[in-house]
């Protein structure tokens, strides 16, 4: 399950804005305070107004006002433009030797470097030409997601989400120009994450006022508005949708269905791809937050499936099942008890299961989020391409809650037994938790509240999972199974990501270790492979993160012994927001010598 959230906007826009030039910005107070060192404190301040001028999206979800109505450039001069103004970052921050900083400041120095390192290494590679669109859509979905975290509260909102849909035409072509860059070189989609975006995008252009997505926020004006000038803005509004972002929406569409797609093959990986075994180890390295190549990921991969189902053996013979384990796979995958037969009764018994796993919050973590969360069906218009579940982040500021997100549709792939597992991932104690927390840490920088960090956050859902053994939520057989078959799905995908992209397997024999060894449903199975063709790497975070963290967990326990807290453990992990994990090692280390030095309760 991927996680669509505020921080990390750059998943769904590439940053945006002019280049900072001229005089040293002012220090942010907030900034100051949380570094003890001048030099590095001036950093921080000066690439904190960077990232509010080129993120606007997440900015926006921070509370920032203008930029409400400002999309990010997607472009590729803008992007080149950028390597000079981060280049800089880094020469003044490899400038502050990092021996006389105090601890805190010491990570936050690591932790830039990683990030600046990262921006520069990718703007070589233009990897907005695979990037442009994927299975899961284009810009239309990067723009029909920010319309559904959009509240109208006054005049400001309404004027900033007009100035927004203005802005969109730009943003589709940008986005065009990159998938034409790629096509051009060579780095493209295959056919099938072509089509699947194209089911996605070809009813975009065929909306009216009443269901096009980006005017949904105008749906309900405050009465603050005059009738009159609610008129007005609905107006212009639906104005700007009928003209430029419709004629935008036809080109792209166009462009897919006339231009990309007779010229996309019918190979998946990168591996078959100009430069494509560099991009992909790039990718690996990115979403790991580690140096293991895609071979020992494979590995890893392998081993964990032979783990993970030796305990499924277990929890089927607990379930009754005296057939063989194919078998017993055929029977969840098709026994009606275990489907919802509407809607209402799945996204019921989701709720139900939120609410349950809220009460196992306080006896896990000693500091909980102020932005609450819901639990909501994901939109009819991309469900049919959708995975099963996903979080999309809240913002305080907006008053937009959390929102645990539940594929309603084909209700017979949705399997029951697979929903715990689901919901504490996507809702509590995984995503909403987290990236909530990350969001409202009230020390450190502010790039640490933006930055995405996919290990960790992925990782986090995985162990939220296996944290619901100890929180007593898994009731049956059938729901421990079900932990383990979704634990089987990530280890699956470290070796069918690594196959597709980097060993150059075609569709049967990625599906074959989902299918083998896991009680996904079959719909479930082919949406993800597609996910994972045309998003390569990024399904290797889930397991490498989760691995980790357990780690770290245990090495905790075995240095603390009775004074082992895991409450205490939880809000050291999280509270201060995520990390790469060989940062991560070091600050809970640091964290794991603090509890041994502090005096007992």
């Amino acid at each position: 399950m991927k996680t669509v959230i505020a921080i990390g906007a750059a998943a769904l826009f590439a940053a945006a804005a002019p280049a900072l030039a001229g005089p040293a910005l002012q220090t942010p107070p907030s900034v100051a305070r949380n570094a003890e060192d001048p030099a590095l404190a001036a950093v921080l301040a000066d690439y904190e107004v960077y990232l509010r001028a080129n993120d606007p999206i997440s900015a926006g979800f921070e509370g920032d006002r203008e930029a409400l109505a400002r999309l990010p450039d997607v472009s590729r001069a803008f992007e080149l433009a950028q390597a000079p103004v981060l280049k800089a970052f880094a020469d003044r921050l490899a400038a502050i030797d990092p021996a006389r900083l105090s601890d805190d400041d010491r990570l936050n120095h690591a932790f830039l470097g990683w990030v600046l390192q990262r921006s520069l290494s990718r703007i070589p590679l233009d990897t907005d030409r695979i990037g442009a669109f994927n299975s899961e859509g284009g810009p239309g979905q990067s723009a029909a997601y920010i319309a559904s975290v959009t509240r109208i509260t006054g005049r400001e909102d309404a004027e900033a989400w007009i100035a927004r849909l203005e802005a969109l035409p730009k943003f589709y072509r940008d986005q065009l120009a990159s998938a034409r860059r790629g096509l051009d070189s060579g780095l493209v989609q295959p056919r099938s994450i072509v089509e699947n975006a194209l089911t996605l995008m070809e009813p975009e252009t065929a909306y009216t006022a009443q269901t096009d997505p980006l005017l949904k926020p105008f749906a309900t004006l405050p009465a603050s508005i005059p009738a009159e000038e609610q008129a007005l803005l609905r107006a212009r509004a639906q104005a700007a949708v009928a003209g430029g972002v419709m004629e935008a929406r036809r080109e792209w569409a166009r462009f897919l269905r006339e231009d990309y797609l007779p010229r996309a093959p019918e190979s998946l990986g990168l591996v078959h791809r100009p430069g494509g075994r560099d991009l992909y180890a790039f990718f690996v390295q990115g979403y790991t937050t580690t140096d293991l190549t895609p071979d020992q990921i494979h590995q890893i991969g392998l081993e964990e499936v032979a783990r993970i189902r030796a305990r499924m053996d277990t929890e089927m013979k607990a379930a009754g099942w005296t057939g063989d384990f194919a078998s017993f796979l055929a029977f969840l995958r098709s026994d009606s008890q275990f489907y919802s037969t509407t809607r209402e009764d799945l996204l019921e018994k989701a709720s139900e299961m939120a609410k349950r796993a809220d009460d196992g919050l306080p006896a896990l973590f000693g500091t909980l989020p102020r932005t609450p969360y819901g639990v909501r069906p994901v939109p009819a218009e991309i469900e049919a391409n959708y995975t099963t579940g996903r979080y999309f982040g809240g913002s305080m500021e907006n008053g937009v809650a959390g929102g645990y997100m539940v594929n309603t549709s084909a209700l017979n792939q949705r399997p029951l037994y697979e929903l715990p597992a689901l919901t504490l991932h996507e809702a509590v104690p995984g995503h909403h938790i987290q990236i909530a927390l990350q969001q409202e840490a009230e020390e450190g920088p502010y790039f640490r509240k933006s930055v995405d960090v996919t290990a960790f956050t992925e990782g986090w859902g995985l162990y939220a999972e296996f944290l619901g053994e100890e929180m007593g939520f898994y009731r049956t057989p059938y729901e421990r199974f079900g932990r383990l078959s979704y634990e089987m799905w990530r280890a699956c995908r470290l070796v069918a990501d690594t196959g597709i992209h980097w060993l150059g397997w075609d569709i049967e024999q990625a599906r074959a270790c989902f299918r083998d060894n896991s009680a996904l449903a079959p719909l479930n199975i082919e949406t993800e492979l597609q996910r994972y063709i045309g998003w390569p790497g990024q399904a290797t975070a889930y397991k490498i993160g989760e691995i980790r963290l357990r780690a770290i967990r245990t090495r905790a326990e075995r240095a603390l012994g009775d004074r082992f807290n895991v409450r205490r453990f939880h809000d050291a992990l999280l509270v201060d927001g995520p990390l790469p994990l060989a940062l991560l090692d070091q600050r809970m280390d640091r964290w794991i010598a603090e509890e041994q030095a502090r005096p007992a309760d």
